[in-house]
């Protein structure tokens, strides 16, 4: 069993509305690679992938978040999620029982993942495809001909 770990995003939908108020997890992100990412979750994995955000931690795509926030893994000042919490959840959530992790997503997110789910197979499928652009390019082709990375 597998499941897809996608990123949330810097920019939100409340910065380009700020009286969206809560929205679903699949809709708050509104970032070309975040949104990327989502689609290329949706379509090979839609019934198996999470978004990981720096703040909530595992988000199922229906779950709701109340508000904007800023919270980044790359800024430990911004109080990201702890491991641990990270660890505990994905317990809670029932996402321990996934032998192979598929993260779609940037190293700071693979490297949080893996130590999350240590000792499970974790697949990289951007891994070494250049930049955000080539990133996004990747998964926008591999959308459209129905072949994952």
């Amino acid at each position: 069993m597998r499941l897809c770990v996608v990123p949330c995003g810097f920019q939100k939908i409340w910065d380009k509305n700020p009286h969206a108020g809560p929205t679903k997890a699949r809709d708050a992100y509104i970032g070309n690679f975040a949104r990327t990412c989502i689609k290329y979750a949706e379509k090979f994995y839609p019934d198996s992938y999470v978004i990981l955000s720096a703040k909530h931690g595992f988000l199922y795509p229906d779950e709701v978040i109340p508000e904007n926030y800023n919270v980044t893994f790359k800024d430990p000042k911004s109080k990201p999620i702890s491991v641990e919490e990270l660890r505990k959840q994905a317990e809670e959530k029932g996402l321990m029982k996934y032998n192979e992790i598929v993260v779609v997503a940037g190293s700071d997110y693979v490297n949080v993942v893996k130590e999350v789910f240590r000792g499970k197979k974790i697949v990289a499928p951007l891994k070494g495809r250049g930049g955000m652009f080539q990133m996004i390019a990747a998964m926008k082709q591999a959308i459209n001909s129905g072949r994952e990375l």
